[in-house]
């Protein structure tokens, strides 16, 4: 025989039954997070025997003349600056004399110029000294003991080389989350 108390609490039960189902499937709760993860872990050794080089840039002429109290002559014109003349690229000044204005007082008489370098039309080889004033040459590396290793667990070993060698040992850890 049932009781109505019985009665009572299956109605309540029917009541909460779709409440509970929905906890049960995550629908009313946060969801849970999913996110993919990728490790990495990469070792590498570069090693580098550097090659002769020569780099070099030509210098230009540079002339520059000032005074004060004084007359300038190339010696058949007065007051004349320069005679120069310019031949393969390269500029001549000429002779320029300095005459006083007038004989004890003060003056002042100041030239300076640098030959610029002749237009080069061959070039030198690789490692031959050129004509141009401003040059950088450098020899062929000795590789010498030069080596490098890494290891199936990722451990690095770099040994030194000879003059123009370059040894580089590199560990790289990547981790990402999306």
């Amino acid at each position: 025989m049932l009781n109505i108390a019985t009665v009572r609490n299956t109605q309540d039960m029917k009541r909460f039954l779709p409440i509970a189902m929905l906890l049960m499937t995550g629908a009313l709760v946060a969801p849970s997070a999913k996110a993919d993860m990728t490790s990495r872990m990469t070792s590498s050794v570069q090693l580098t025997v550097n090659a002769a080089a020569t780099q070099m840039q030509r210098i230009g002429s540079s002339f520059s003349i000032t005074g004060n109290n004084v007359d300038t002559t190339d010696g058949t014109t007065a007051n004349t600056i320069s005679a120069g003349t310019i031949t393969s690229g390269v500029y001549a000044p000429g002779t320029i004399a300095a005459v006083q204005d007038d004989p004890g007082e003060s003056f002042s008489f100041t030239q300076a110029f640098t030959q610029g370098d002749a237009i080069d039309t061959t070039g030198p080889d690789i490692g031959d000294v050129s004509a141009y004033g401003d040059q950088l040459s450098t020899a062929a590396g000795s590789a010498g003991s030069l080596a490098g290793t890494v290891t199936s667990q990722g451990a690095l070993t770099v040994t030194a080389g000879g003059a123009g060698t370059v040894a580089t040992g590199q560990f790289v850890t990547e981790l990402s989350i999306n």
